[in-house]
């Protein structure tokens, strides 16, 4: 009783001075959060409370500023500074099990003598298979501190008992170029999946490589990449822009205003350049594919990107935790705001967006995208006519195509049948796969998915409980046929491509290649002649 007068007590004392003391607003959230943690009918976490409290005055601002505790602040990190210590394998998980498909070269798995194909069972005494562990649990298993050690019970095919391997984790790259191939005889083709650190040095091999096959014209393909690092995507551009050539600027209440520029020599402004881009290019995908349309210097075909045009600055706790706060926004060359409009403090109206592009139709039709006149633009050479205030339209529209998704093709991926049958395929005919074809060119030039493959593919199915729907598959025939190539390529050679399998099936890819090795098209559409949009 005692206790409870004294806590009155002093529960009036402090409002009684409140009453009489003006505080500013930094006083005002310390004091509330010292109510909280003496008064409270339960214990309460301070750090929870802290935390929770960032998150909801973020959560004010705008749909991109955001807290991160130090674990996830770490991870989110991984994939921009371009590698993280590991193991060094790629895998799959089927029937909860971790099949190794690739092994990273020269990195610890492969050193250790791992093959693609085996099973692993336990890590660190920590069993995985038939757990029915997430992908994330499994990667924070096999990851862990550089020079660390991690022991694997692993199970391989045709070796009775398990075998045990202890392996040193070491730095695994992650690489941002997932593909780079000839489309045709003179059309090189790249595929972009993040902008790191190593994504400009990245590129560059790649177009060398590509150069010495014959390389002329080069299609940059970011359908899907979310962005990454800014200083990434204005070195990746500066590769095909002249010197001095804007890239993006940036603008802000508190900050200076910055323009980033071509600041080396410039880069191969002599070939043709299509940009390949959907409604989930965003960010750092947008500055390339702007830079690259409003110095006229190339093509964007697909469909309107993400509109995120907002400039987070990183600002660290001593914790590891950080901040992401929205300091600006991004402007193209031409002046365009890529950012699509937002309200404050609505962030669920914001992340309905790409519903709302569905319903009215967007996806299908460049006829249902209308624009703010007052946001209209010029490209800096030629005058071509753009627009500003969410995102970066196409010069080229390629509507979405779902008629092959039906019913069947949707389970058949769904359910992981295509992917546990590839990996029974791989496993148990690899040899003379490889026997076959010895590299990459010779298995996409011969290979071809045999009927009676299929006919194992849907007795596959039908032991999962589904049944085979002809009518169906005659729909979707060619996108599985094309998946179950990429997946085999994927797991035969070392960073074998999947997108070489599917690209020829993909729209905007073929949309990307008939123009780039069309001249007079191209010419037409990059100084204003025509305009096959608006």
């Amino acid at each position: 009783m005692k206790k409870i007068v004294i806590a009155i007590a002093a529960a009036a004392t402090l409002m009684a001075g409140a009453q009489t003391r003006e505080f500013n607003a930094r006083q005002k959230l310390q004091y509330a959060e010292g109510i909280i943690s003496n008064f409270y009918v339960e214990k309460v976490s301070e750090d929870s409370l802290v935390e929770e409290g960032i998150r909801a005055m973020l959560s004010t601002l705008d749909p991109h500023s955001q807290y991160t505790p130090p674990e996830e602040t770490k991870e989110l990190n991984q994939p921009l500074e371009g590698k993280f210590s590991g193991i060094g394998i790629m895998f799959n998980m089927v029937r909860d099990t971790v099949y190794v498909i690739q092994t990273t070269v020269g990195g610890p798995s492969e050193k250790a003598g791992l093959r693609p194909g085996d099973r692993i069972i336990s890590a660190n005494d920590t069993v995985i298979a038939g757990k029915g562990m997430k992908n994330s649990h499994i990667i924070k298993v096999l990851r862990g501190p550089k020079d660390s050690k991690v022991k694997l019970s692993v199970k391989r095919g045709g070796v009775a008992e398990p075998i045990d391997f202890v392996l040193r984790r070491a730095d695994i790259p992650i690489y941002s170029v997932d593909d780079a191939y000839m489309a045709n005889d003179s059309v090189g083709y790249i595929r972009i999946s993040r902008f790191a650190e190593s994504t400009p040095d990245e590129v560059a091999k790649a177009m060398k490589k590509l150069r010495a096959k014959g390389m002329r014209h080069i299609i940059l393909d970011v359908e899907d990449n979310g962005g990454g690092y800014l200083g990434a995507a204005v070195q990746l551009a500066s590769q095909f822009l002249p010197a001095g050539a804007p890239v993006v600027s940036t603008r802000g209440l508190h900050s200076e205003p910055m323009s980033f520029d071509v600041e080396t020599l410039g880069g191969d402004t002599g070939c043709r350049v299509v940009v390949m881009a959907n409604q989930y290019s965003a960010s750092a995908s947008e500055i390339l594919a702007g830079a690259l349309q409003d110095n006229d210097r190339g093509l964007v075909v697909g469909r309107r990107t993400f509109g995120k045009g907002l400039v987070q600055r990183p600002f660290p706790f001593p914790d590891g935790s950080m901040i992401r706060l929205t300091t600006a926004r991004y402007y193209t060359p031409a002046g365009r705001c890529i950012q699509k409009p937002y309200a404050k403090g609505k962030g669920e109206d914001y992340q309905l967006d790409m519903l709302n592009r569905y319903n009215s139709g967007e996806l299908w039709s460049a006829d249902s995208i209308h624009f703010d006149e007052t946001l209209k633009c010029k490209t800096l050479h030629n005058g071509r006519t753009v627009y500003g205030g969410g995102g970066i339209m196409p010069d080229v529209f390629v509507p979405v195509d779902t008629t092959f998704f039906t019913p069947y093709y949707r389970d058949l991926v769904a359910k992981g049948i295509v992917n546990t049958f590839v990996v029974g395929q791989v496993e148990s005919n690899r040899k003379q796969l490889l026997a076959d074809y010895p590299t990459e060119d010779a298995f996409y030039a011969a290979y071809t998915v045999t009927p009676e493959l299929e006919q194992e593919l849907f007795a596959a199915a039908d032991s999962e409980g589904l049944p085979f729907n002809e009518e169906q598959w005659e729909r979707s025939a060619p996108y599985i046929r094309a998946m179950l190539k990429g997946l085999m390529a994927r797991d035969l050679f070392d960073n074998g491509s999947y997108v070489r399998a599917t690209n020829p099936l993909n729209p905007v890819y073929v949309e990307a290649v008939s123009l780039i090795s069309d001249p007079s098209r191209y010419n037409s559409l990059i100084k204003g002649q025509n305009s096959e949009n608006r």
